[in-house]
């Protein structure tokens, strides 16, 4: 099971993702999301952009089984290596191409859960609703869909300073912009999105949480906007990326 669409580039690993973001697995952030999928016994559930695996973790031990998907294949790499087993298997997949993975979009699932993703899945305009589609497909008639992903507002002063950092460096404001690899919808854009799918939306909401970095060496502000916003770095000659960090003050 693999997508054949090619994806983006990976900038992902385990190990930076750990040191910069390792919040993103903490029971503080992921806690009410485990509680709304309510894992049973006999659930199969899918985990769309499970990264490596340390999310679909909290929840493997009570349910039948789980298949993760994400379309870093570092990731994904990562995943089986520390919690692959007989009711648990990982496999790279462009999530914005999942209406093609037909033995995964075939109303089978109990459960689809999402957890940090959907907000770089989504990205693409021309592939977000049908992305939303598919998911809507792999659930059996009346499964659950529950998912956390950054929304409106979300890293606003980040992403100001970053497409200010490549504008410093010659980039047209335009491009930065575009650059951006991330949605951050508001949730009335999410409610009438999945209503307009077909789900029934029983609870979408934007909460206000502020989340303190990483302290790892690695991490950081730093180490938070290197991975997380590769993208915007992307777009720079290798030899001015290291001078659009300094002119934020985020090498500090």
């Amino acid at each position: 099971m693999a997508s054949n669409t090619e994806g983006p580039k990976d900038h992902w690993s385990a190990e930076a993702y750990s040191a910069s973001a390792s919040f993103v697995h903490s029971a503080k952030i992921t806690g009410k999301l485990l509680t709304s999928l309510d894992p049973k016994p006999t659930d199969k559930v899918l985990d769309v952009g499970c990264g490596d695996g340390k999310f679909t973790a909290n929840f493997l031990p009570a349910i039948e089984s789980v298949v993760g998907i994400d379309s870093s294949a570092s990731m994904i790499e990562s995943a089986n290596k520390d919690y692959a087993s007989p009711k648990a298997s990982f496999h790279v997949v462009d999530c914005r191409y999942l209406e093609k993975e037909t033995s995964i979009v075939n109303g089978s699932w109990d459960k689809v859960i999402s957890n940090a993703a959907l907000h770089w899945i989504l990205r693409d305009e021309s592939t977000r609703m049908s992305t939303l589609r598919a998911i809507h497909g792999c659930l059996k008639p009346g499964g659950t869909y529950v998912f956390e992903m950054g929304g409106h507002g979300n890293v606003a002063e980040v992403k100001t300073a970053l497409i200010y950092a490549l504008v410093q460096q010659g980039i047209s404001i335009e491009k930065a912009r575009e650059t951006s690899p991330w949605f951050f919808p508001s949730d009335t854009w999410m409610r009438n999105a999945l209503e307009e799918i077909g789900f029934k939306v029983e609870n979408v909401e934007l909460e206000y949480r502020p989340t303190k970095l990483t302290t790892d060496a690695k991490g950081g502000l730093e180490g938070w906007v290197r991975l997380m916003g590769a993208q915007f770095l992307d777009v720079l000659p290798e030899e001015k990326r290291d001078t659009a960090m300094g002119a934020s003050g985020w090498d500090m």
